[in-house]
């Protein structure tokens, strides 16, 4: 908890934030079989065979027994159609994982990611692939079913706001070796429209702004400033609206200060985000990002009274401080002003 002081000409002000889990499930189950004392006597049967009974393949019952029949070998034109067609979902779905710029939607798409790609191995697996690729199939098959495997176990990150990107989880997957291993397998199948990775994944960064850099401003013509104080592990951005509208966003490192001047008169309420790598494109922490509002909005007024001109100046602090008033609240990510 940290303070906030009432408004005083150049006074001072500090707020603090606060901040913000996967059991599994295992079943196992045995079967026994007992011996049964056979029971003497006469041995007697009943019923026909051979032509003058039921034809031969058929049960007591007199139901003919069925078996599934195999599949037919595909020809090569047959078997690059339906590689085509059973990839398509799969790279539509990769590339909006790839395009989520934020938490918005982000597990939504990753769960729809798994889901085409489990739907595109159970689609292959009833094929009968030319005999000469019999073996590359059988590899490409195994390496849908970890990579669906791979991207169902990305989403607990997310959930967990430890991955916050798109991107961020295709440079995740890409580390794992799990990229690779789906287009290797794919490369197999020379000539064939096997890649089902159509996005590449970038290295994975920790991108940082200057302290203090002003990301986004409205004219700022007034006498107030607001000093911002982040004593915390992550780099934060802070953005201020007045109303609806967004008055300002900065950027201040961990352990670091910094100060916007020219504040007009007005009340604000302030939000802030913390994490590691800012990609400016999506205006947003790719890992280990956390969503903060203040407790109270922050007021500043400008009088002149006697010849003496009084205005209100403001701090900050992003970190917990001994004696706080007012209490920070988690913002759903969703409802974080971009």
């Amino acid at each position: 908890m940290s303070p906030l002081a009432a408004p005083r000409t150049r006074s001072r002000a500090a707020l603090a934030a606060t901040a913000t889990a996967a059991t599994a499930l295992a079943l196992a189950a045995c079967t026994s079989t007992t011996g049964v004392r056979p029971v003497a006597g006469q041995a007697t049967a009943s019923g026909v065979v051979g032509s003058l009974g039921a034809p031969a393949g058929t049960s007591s019952g007199g139901t003919a027994a069925s078996a599934t029949p195999s599949p037919s070998t595909l020809t090569a034109e047959a078997y690059r159609a339906e590689l085509q067609q059973a990839r398509g979902p799969v790279r539509d779905a990769l590339r909006k994982v790839a395009d989520t710029g934020g938490l918005k939607n982000l597990d939504k798409r990753i769960g729809q990611a798994a889901t085409a790609v489990s739907e595109a191995a159970s689609r292959l697996e009833t094929l009968a692939a030319p005999p000469e690729l019999a073996v590359q199939h059988a590899t490409y098959l195994d390496a849908l079913r970890t990579f669906g495997t791979a991207l169902d176990g990305a989403r607990p990150d997310v959930l967990a706001q430890e991955t916050c990107t798109g991107p961020a989880v295709l440079t995740k997957l890409d580390r794992a070796g799990d990229l690779a291993d789906m287009k290797e397998a794919a490369a197999a199948l020379t000539g064939y429209p096997a890649d089902v990775v159509s996005v590449k994944a970038a290295k994975q960064k920790t991108r940082r702004l200057s302290n203090g850099k002003i990301i986004q401003s409205e004219s700022r013509t007034g006498r107030g400033s607001m000093k911002v104080h982040n004593g915390g592990s992550r780099d934060a951005v802070v953005v201020v609206m007045r109303g609806k509208k967004k008055a300002f966003s900065l950027y201040v490192r961990k352990k670091s200060k910094a100060t916007v001047p020219g504040v007009r008169d007005g009340s604000y309420r302030v939000f802030y985000t913390t994490g590691t790598d800012w990609d400016s494109g999506a205006k947003a922490f790719t890992r280990s990002c956390g969503f903060t509002e203040f407790g109270k909005s922050v007021k500043f007024r400008t009088t002149s009274s006697g010849g003496y001109i009084r205005w209100n100046n403001w701090t900050l602090t992003l970190h917990a401080v001994k004696g706080g008033t007012v209490r920070s609240k988690p913002v759903d990510p969703d409802k974080f002003p971009n």
